[in-house]
């Protein structure tokens, strides 16, 4: 199991080294971060980024890591953060300062980056073009949409689907939207 966590390089004092051999290596060991998937049961385990395990929490309160080489159970919290360091379980969370709200229309959000913003008062709907000089009007956030078939989700549609068929929304997530289609789908 953990021959995918410890990784080896060219030791730096190959040239210098009085005790060297053929093969001189040195071994060192990158952080590990459990990333939560769901809370305090399951997470992934990343190195430099990248999968390398799994981590869930048995029944029993033990936790079981996996890759595809085996398995390894750590009876206590306390013993993966004595093997992998206090850092863990904790996640770095890199905010980009770029672009983080430019897909936003009035607290919604788009699927493209919104030009022309407006706010549809009579229908309650946030609204934008594509680009500047779009004549297409698209509405921000998740909707559920009734068409012959059924109830769809759709993102983003445009206005005048929403004009032509029945739906409910704007929702600002895709979950509120899931559990309206849920519920309309019965």
């Amino acid at each position: 199991m953990l021959d995918t966590i410890i990784k080896q390089k060219n030791c730096p004092y190959d040239s210098t080294c009085e005790s060297k051999t053929d093969n001189c290596q040195e071994v060192f060991m990158t952080e590990l971060h459990a990333k939560p998937i769901i809370a305090d049961k399951f997470w992934i385990v990343e190195q430099d980024g990248e999968k390398v395990a799994t981590l869930r929490k048995s029944e029993d309160n033990r936790f079981v890591m996996s890759n595809e080489t085996g398995i390894k159970i750590y009876e206590t919290k306390e013993s993966l953060t004595k093997e992998f360091g206090k850092k863990f379980f904790t996640v770095k969370i890199v905010k980009e300062a770029d672009n983080s709200n430019d897909n936003i229309v009035h607290g919604y959000p788009t699927s493209a980056k919104p030009h022309n913003p407006l706010y549809d008062v009579k229908r309650k709907l946030p609204l934008f073009t594509k680009s500047e000089d779009s004549k297409s009007l698209y509405c921000a956030g998740y909707y559920t949409i009734k068409f012959e078939k059924g109830w769809v989700k759709s993102f983003c549609p445009k206005l005048i689907t929403l004009q032509r068929y029945p739906y409910k929304g704007p929702f600002k997530t895709e979950l509120e939207m899931k559990q309206v289609l849920a519920n309309v789908s019965k």
